[in-house]
């Protein structure tokens, strides 16, 4: 089994910064791709930024320039720096790993359980 434990949402105003974490744990054998994805009411899951093994990022237009993903491999983290929040950047936010458990399996997608994020005054 492969577990993610998110943390760091919450409420926060307008322009202000919030730190989500996001935590691998369990039989993985190598993680390829970290994400953050997130989901509004009434609206599909979309993709916030990725970061591969080596570093490669990747950002939706909405969030660049104002949001950092990084991740520390040692500890199979991945970090979301949050900036210059905007009402509309509230959703729940969700952790993604692509990783294969055996050093013979393909890639499989790994979900976390979601943290709320709400930007408002």
């Amino acid at each position: 089994q492969v577990q993610l434990v998110e943390s760091g949402g919450g409420l926060v105003q307008p322009g202000g910064s919030l730190r989500l974490s996001c935590a691998a744990s369990g039989s993985i054998f190598s993680i390829n791709v970290m994400g953050w994805y997130r989901q509004a009411p009434g609206k599909e899951r979309e993709l916030v930024a990725s970061i591969t093994s080596v570093g490669t990022t990747n950002y939706a237009d909405s969030v660049k320039g104002r949001f950092t993903i990084s991740r520390d491999n040692a500890k199979n983290t991945v970090y979301l720096q949050m900036n210059s929040l905007k009402p509309e950047d509230t959703a729940v936010y969700y952790c993604n790993v692509v990783g294969r458990r055996r050093w013979y399996d393909s890639d499989s997608y790994y979900w976390g359980q979601g943290t709320q994020v709400t930007v408002s005054s």
